[in-house]
């Protein structure tokens, strides 16, 4: 930045990186060809600058969003862009004090053209419009004017520019040249400047949309949230709104994980001497499932699925139920263990694994069928043999025991209940090896598939597929694979009578499905209703969309965005291949695990957070508001170790926005607030006497104790002390049930609700105590000679009178001390003639302070002032009170 222009602005660099190189190409560099040169020109012609450049991008390096609510000001924007309705008003405000500016001094006033510059910080592209975009820059102060309206906005509005921006710069140029004022506020892609960036049908067709690519696949960006994990096999949060993330890896640990994103040393779980598994690529077996109680928050329970083996030769799966510890609530008992379930594997492989509860609060175990090859295990293999419990989908009441002595119940409406060839707790059968499930949490409006199952069941060697899980549903394995017969046999028996799956592929796409989840969270409004789930072999993302009018879904492609389009800070547009698991947190943002080495051992595992870089929900609608955590032990903090997009985390800061304040003199009512003779009286003369008398039920709009008065005392239950009940150290406590209460009470907020001041100022008021608490400070020693008649008067309507009518009575003072102070003290109903008064007080004071032993005359006026005060008191009020009692002030007698 040594140039001038660099002085400036910087020209964008970022959105005109395709146009630029197609010039270099374009550009001979030696003598070419006409025939190569046309040829140049052709394929530049073939790949335009497409929807692939548009990078939509506020001033904050964010998405742009959709508006909560209706915007007042830069309505042009209300549906799409970068300004909520605070933001609005803000730039609404800053207009109205410009305009104020011109006006008074007589300009012309360019509103139009004003307004139009001023609300590009709200269009979805004003990152591109203030060169914010590439974080090395600074975000320059006025947007990027094309240079046809630059020189109207020159010739017309340049007046206006003083208003809008301190660049010595670019006022000094302006007054200068138009052109050379021009290049520099004009951007280097022409494409982005205002407002040729209305009418680019490249940038504005699909904005707001999911940014496709020319093969229609979704172009997604992630961020990294965890890693160095051994083969993370599954990552749920507890549902108690504390927001923690659980991640278990294969090993048998389960560490938690907090909101800010860091760990703690302890984990939560550790099963890893009694889970079985192997430093062996590609090993099934280990720590598979968890699953969190609907009720964990009141109970404490959570239920794990993992490998055991057995005289070193058995291999079994155990499902079992444990508690939280009842002195540190990130800490499992590990003597909780209750085992529900246990079933014999008679391979290595095809061990399921997932544990889930649906909305019917009964918990859903998914069992593999057994292993091998082909389901070789008896007649019809173990998937359709509904007397096995492997190959299944298993429902049972944890809730309670059965008299038979098992350790669950079985749900009064599981389908196979009553049949005695089949266990009681088959759900539904005829499944492979279903790796991964989810609950749908339906449309956050409408509610629309809300308690929905889907799984992805892993395939032979031909297809994989996707199924939502129903009652009594037999989902065909081994008698077909997707949609395809596997065993010819069985597949054309009429008795089948199979659920196909909603969406299958084939070995060519991948080879190990890995279920994922329908997106529900409130970050990437676009993603709403997309199942999302991968490959584990392939890597490859994918999602299917759901039409609703024929029940079909459609496959949609995910891939990671190209530099462009995943250009904000923290974003990376890659991930490991082999993706074990997908995830959801507490507030329905979606996730998904990865690792480089499948190997329980191998610490390679991260995890993934999906975001869509086109749009984002509006400011703080997604904002959550989770429990406190206590923790007991260690944190490390989250240190990334991907590499982001955008090389460096520095963001540019733009100059915060002028505030103006009126230099001319405004209309009379404002003009006489400000004569007063001298700085004694100043303050309380700020507000003139017309005004408090004008409007007398708002005493307290005069300046000398308006402010004391509308901050301390007129509202008091909103600045003084409003804001400690809603501080953080008392807000912290206010979202547990037991304490809400308490921390929105009056406990701080009555004696500040004017009753403890208000009332004691009334009735010292209407007496002499006008002396003791309009200032005690100062009435005490000016109102040495306040004993003597002529000089009560003056004690009452000079600096003093105001402020006692002001300051303690705001509004009972226009009903209560004026009632009978109205005959004594003059300040209430004082006129501009006794104004001048007040001024001459002083100096009759200044006179009597010879008086010979004064300070005498002042302690007994001081005790009959607590006198009356106390015996109009009751012992409530009085401690009320206490914090406000006057300050005494003795004047000590001259020693000669």
């Amino acid at each position: 930045m040594t140039s001038k222009r660099n002085a400036a602005f910087q020209p964008s660099g970022g959105g005109c990186a395709v146009l630029r190189t197609a010039a270099g190409l374009s550009s001979p560099k030696t003598t070419r060809s006409l025939s190569v040169m046309t040829l140049m020109f052709s394929v530049m012609l073939l790949f335009p600058v497409q929807p692939a450049s548009a990078h939509p991008q506020c001033l904050d390096f964010e998405p742009p969003f959709k508006p909560q609510w209706h915007l007042e000001f830069c309505t042009q924007y209300e549906e799409f862009g970068c300004c909520d309705q605070r933001t609005d008003n803000t730039i609404a405000e800053r207009y109205w004090d410009i305009i104020e500016l011109l006006e008074t001094a007589g300009y012309e006033l360019c509103e139009d053209m004003l307004k139009e510059i001023m609300c590009q910080e709200c269009s979805p592209y004003a990152a591109h419009l203030y060169d914010a975009e590439d974080p090395y820059t600074p975000v320059r102060e006025l947007p990027g004017l094309c240079f046809g309206y630059c020189s109207e906005f020159h010739s017309k509005c340049r007046h206006v520019l003083k208003y809008l921006t301190e660049n010595r710069l670019l006022l000094d140029t302006s007054e200068r040249d138009v052109s050379t004022f021009c290049s520099l506020v004009d951007l280097s892609d022409q494409d982005y400047c205002y407002p040729n960036v209305l009418r680019s049908t490249d940038l504005n067709s699909n904005l707001g949309q999911v940014v496709e690519d020319r093969m229609g696949c979704l172009q997604l960006c992630l961020t990294e949230v965890a890693n160095s994990l051994r083969n993370p096999v599954l990552m749920l949060h507890s549902g108690d709104d504390t927001h923690r993330m659980f991640i278990a890896e294969q090993v048998g640990f389960v560490w938690v994980y907090l909101r800010d994103g860091s760990r703690l040393e302890q984990p939560f779980l550790d099963m890893s001497g009694e889970v079985l598994t192997t430093p062996w690529p590609g090993d099934e077996r280990g720590f598979l499932g968890m699953a969190f109680h609907p009720k964990y928050r009141d109970n404490g329970c959570f239920f794990i699925y993992y490998s055991i083996q057995i005289n070193s030769k058995v291999d079994k799966i155990r499902v079992s139920g444990m508690k939280v510890s009842a002195y540190d609530m990130n800490v499992a008992d590990p003597y909780s263990e209750r085992v529900i379930l246990e079933i014999e594997e008679p391979a290595a492989n095809h061990n399921g694994g997932q544990l889930l509860f649906g909305r019917d609060g009964y918990l859903y175990i998914f069992t593999g069928d057994g292993g091998k090859a082909g389901d070789p295990f008896g007649k019809y293999g173990n998937a359709q043999n509904k007397s096995a419990l492997l190959g299944k989908v298993l429902r049972i009441d944890v809730d309670g025991s059965d008299s038979s002595g098992e350790k669950y119940k079985i749900p009064p409406d599981n389908p196979f209940l009553k049949d005695p060839d089949s266990r009681p707790e088959v759900f539904a059968y005829g499944v492979r090896n279903m790796w991964r499930c989810s609950v749908d949490r339906g449309d956050p409006v409408s509610r629309y598939g809300k308690g929905r199952i889907f799984c992805g069941d892993v395939g032979q060697n031909r297809y994989e597929e996707i199924d939502i899980i129903v009652k009594g549903g037999n989902y065909g394995w081994r008698a077909k694979e997707g949609f395809e017969c596997y065993d010819i046999k069985l597949c054309h028996n009429s008795s089948l009578n199979d659920i196909l799956p909603i969406f299958a592929y084939s070995h060519h796409v991948g080879k190990s499905v890995t279920g994922g989840y329908v997106y529900r969270g409130c970050e990437s409004p676009n993603l709403n209703g997309l199942y999302v789930f991968g490959d584990f072999m392939s890597g490859r993302i994918m999602a299917l969309e759901e039409d609703k009018t024929t029940g079909n879904w459609k496959e949609r492609s995910i891939c990671m965005g190209d530099t462009t389009t995943c250009s904000f800070p923290g974003l990376i547009n890659h991930h490991h291949k082999f993706i074990i698991s997908f995830a959801e947190d507490e507030a329905g943002e979606l996730y998904f695990l990865a690792t480089s080495h499948p190997s329980a051992m191998s610490p390679s595992g991260t995890v993934f957070k999906f975001m869509d870089p086109s749009r984002r929900a509006p400011p703080g609608k997604c904002k959550q508001k989770p429990l406190p955590v206590k923790v007991r032990g260690k944190k490390f903090p989250f240190v990334p170790r991907e590499l982001t997009v955008l090389n460096t985390n520095d963001k540019p800061t733009r100059p915060t926005p002028r505030k103006f304040k009126l230099t001319t003199k405004p209309p009379a009512t404002r003009s006489q607030a400000k004569p007063a003779t001298t700085r004694s009286q100043a303050k309380p003369a700020k507000p003139v006497t017309t005004r408090s008398q004008a409007k007398q039920a708002k005493p307290a709009t005069t300046r000398s104790q308006a402010k004391p008065a509308t901050r301390s005392q007129a509202k008091p239950a909103t600045r003084s002390q409003a804001k400690p009940v809603t501080t953080r150290s008392q807000a912290k406590p206010a979202t547990t049930c037991s304490q809400a209460k308490p921390a929105t009470t009056r406990s701080q907020a009555k004696p500040a609700t004017t009753r403890s001041q208000a009332k004691p100022a009334t009735r010292s008021q209407a007496k002499p105590a006008t002396r003791s608490q309009a200032k005690p400070a100062t009435t005490r020693s000016q109102a040495k000679p306040a004993t003597t008649g002529s000089q009560a008067k003056p004690a009452t309507t000079g600096s003093q009178a105001k402020p006692a009518t002001t300051r303690s009575q705001a509004k009972p003072a226009t009903t209560r001390s004026q009632a009978k102070p109205a005959t004594t003290a003059a300040g209430v109903t004082m006129t501009t003639a006794a104004t001048k008064l007040k001024r001459k007080t002083p100096k009759k004071e200044g006179k009597k302070k010879k008086e010979p032993k004064q300070w005498e005359k002042n302690k007994m006026l001081n005790k009959k002032d607590d006198k009356a005060q106390m015996s109009k008191k009751t012992e409530a009020q009085s401690k009320k009170t206490a914090a406000t009692k006057p300050v005494r002030v003795k004047v000590k007698p001259k020693t000669n």
